[in-house]
């Protein structure tokens, strides 16, 4: 038997031989992860942290869930694969169960192997369904990295890759913190709806075939909509002959306390994208879900696009088993009774720290938004980069077992869905000494 690797040799030849995403090559400083259960994951040296991120926003479920793991095994041992053009009982079923939990006539899936898949084709679908090209996105958005997603993100991500796909045309978000149309307003006004709608009149609403926005936006600030946005927004689609599509790749399969993000503002899209909590990421596997009316229309018209692993029984598998844990372990409840847990935890870390400016949740879905000051709302980290706070911070929260997600100047708690209220404690206790680190910080430079 060849030996364990040591976590040293494990970086090693990692950073040797393989290639880090999002990364410079030379600056990357993996952690050896070795097992993972729950809520924690343990490095090759033994060290316990809590995974307050649930890696990439996707182990809704937990690490390591027996029943997953089983659901996987049993698959293997009865068919590994098939061509995309077969029916497998797999296949079967989980249509069958994600159409009771869609809203409306979401009914038909197309299976894809994640998030950036899922968004390429539904603007396909909404390409070729209209027989129109535009796409409104928004610029706080992240729909994936292959090359059309690219290009439907915002983010500055996206830079790099330009010029990309064409048709696409962006409007601001509904960012109540730093809202460039209600700032100096008590309460949101809704008037970044009739941005998106001057953007529409301006390019044309016979030209543009959808609207594609994340639901809650994820990675670039988690920004949660006003009661109104999305319902003025399908308002807008509907009056314009558009279609609404909700990128839930993030947000969606529970981590909202809902099933959907939609669901909470009772509003139906005409598709909904969605991955990474659909098998918890155990694996690969996105979908997207649309209208009856839409796959109808393709009764008779060939789709031109395809995966070779498209329907994956073994993936199918999981998503079945992970939709089962979610219903039967009530974990969509538990992130609504642990997501109020959380909002408080939050509120008490704006209340108590200088360096927290907001902070925004729904559900297990959350971020601290850090400032260098209050008044003016200086963000701790300039649009799209670091700074020596943010820096030490997440130094601080590794040396003491906590593993999150900090982007610009925002930090992610969003943890798998089954924590317990002991475990939230553990991980806001190493937050809050983080913070007090970074006020020290902050004080010091006034």
């Amino acid at each position: 038997m060849v030996p364990a690797l040591s976590a040293e040799e494990i970086i090693a030849l990692t950073k040797k031989h393989t290639f880090f995403s999002w990364s410079a090559q030379n600056r990357v400083n993996p952690i050896p992860m070795a097992r993972a259960e729950g809520v924690y994951f343990w490095d090759a040296n033994g060290k316990r942290y809590l995974d307050f991120n649930s890696q990439l926003m996707c182990v809704n479920v937990g690490h390591s869930h027996p029943r997953i793991i089983e659901a996987i095994k049993k698959q293997a041992d009865t068919l590994v694969y098939a061509g995309p053009n077969m029916a497998t009982e797999v296949r079967a079923e989980l249509g069958r169960r994600l159409a009771q939990i869609t809203p409306g006539n979401l009914n038909v899936f197309f299976f894809t192997l994640g998030g950036a898949e899922a968004n390429e084709n539904a603007l396909k679908l909404a390409r070729f369904y209209t027989g129109r090209h535009k796409v409104i996105t928004r610029y706080r958005s992240y729909h994936g990295a292959s090359h059309g997603a690219m290009m439907l993100t915002g983010d500055p991500r996206r830079w790099a890759s330009e010029p990309g796909m064409g048709g696409v045309v962006r409007v601001l978000d509904p960012y109540r913190y730093r809202c460039s149309f209600c700032r100096s307003q008590t309460a949101c006004t809704l008037d970044c709806l009739n941005h998106v709608e001057e953007v529409m009149m301006y390019e044309g609403p016979p030209t543009v075939a959808a609207v594609l926005i994340e639901t809650v936006t994820g990675t670039n600030g988690l920004i949660v909509p006003p009661d109104g946005y999305l319902q003025g927004l399908r308002a807008l689609c509907d009056r314009y002959g558009i279609l609404l599509i909700c990128d839930e790749v993030m947000c969606g399969l529970g981590r909202t306390g809902a099933w959907f993000a939609v669901d909470h503002w009772q509003v139906i899209p005409d598709m909904i994208t969605m991955a990474k909590g659909l098998t918890s990421a155990y694996l690969p596997l996105g979908a997207v879900a649309m209208r009856e009316e839409i796959a109808a229309y393709f009764g008779e018209r060939v789709y031109q696009g395809g995966l070779t692993y498209n329907a994956h029984p073994m993936c199918l598998a999981a998503a079945i088993a992970t939709l089962e844990v979610l219903e039967e372990e009530e974990l969509i409840g538990n992130a609504r009774r642990m997501g109020a847990v959380m909002a408080g935890r939050l509120a008490d870390l704006k209340a108590k720290h200088l360096c927290v400016g907001d902070v925004r949740s729904i559900g297990l879905f959350g971020v601290i938004e850090l400032v260098g000051n209050r008044q003016t709302r200086e963000p701790l980290a300039p649009f799209n980069g670091s700074s020596p706070e943010m820096v030490r911070l997440d130094a601080f929260l590794k040396e003491n077992g906590l593993f999150t997600f900090l982007h610009w100047n925002c930090v992610s708690t969003n943890p798998p869905l089954c924590i317990t209220e002991a475990e939230l404690e553990e991980g806001f206790a190493i937050l809050d000494r983080g913070l007090d680190l970074v006020d020290e910080m902050i004080t010091d430079k006034t």
